[in-house]
């Protein structure tokens, strides 16, 4: 009998952790998956025109870019990559190098006076928005640093 209460027990509880998870489950789940995530500056290189950003100015970058607002996601149809990835601008991007466990992915962050827009590249795939950020737009780097 005292079995057959515990088994009911567990069995409810785990009806009910699978049918409203506890938001920091959620949370975790959707940031795995998320288009736009949170970058750490520990883990990330930034470079501006083929040169390394300084420490200080890549630890703003990163809040800059945390913070950017999202405004919309680009579609790119097949075979159509390249367009996205060098685009026919004078703009020169950051290039944000992420590693997280044994995935790599690559941001190129291109700046115009109204949007940003960001290119995401990991393994074989690609994904474009848009963000929205004063903050981001105004970043300039210091000539000093190499």
């Amino acid at each position: 009998m005292t079995w057959t209460a515990v088994l009911i027990l567990i069995v409810g509880i785990l009806i009910k952790m699978l049918t409203s998870p506890p938001s920091a489950v959620v949370a975790w789940v959707v940031s795995k998956y998320s288009l736009h995530p949170k970058l750490d500056s520990k883990d990330i290189t930034v470079t501006f025109n083929g040169k390394s950003v300084g420490e200080e100015e890549k630890i703003r970058f990163t809040n800059y870019f945390n913070e950017a607002n999202f405004l919309e996601r680009h579609h790119i149809f097949p075979g159509s990559e390249d367009l996205f990835l060098n685009p026919d601008s004078n703009v020169v991007p950051f290039v944000i190098k992420a590693k997280s466990r044994n995935k790599e992915i690559n941001f190129f962050v291109y700046t115009y006076d109204e949007h940003i827009d960001v290119v995401k590249q990991w393994k074989k795939k690609i994904a474009s928005y848009s963000l929205s950020s004063e903050n981001l737009q105004e970043f300039t780097v210091s000539s000093s640093k190499s």
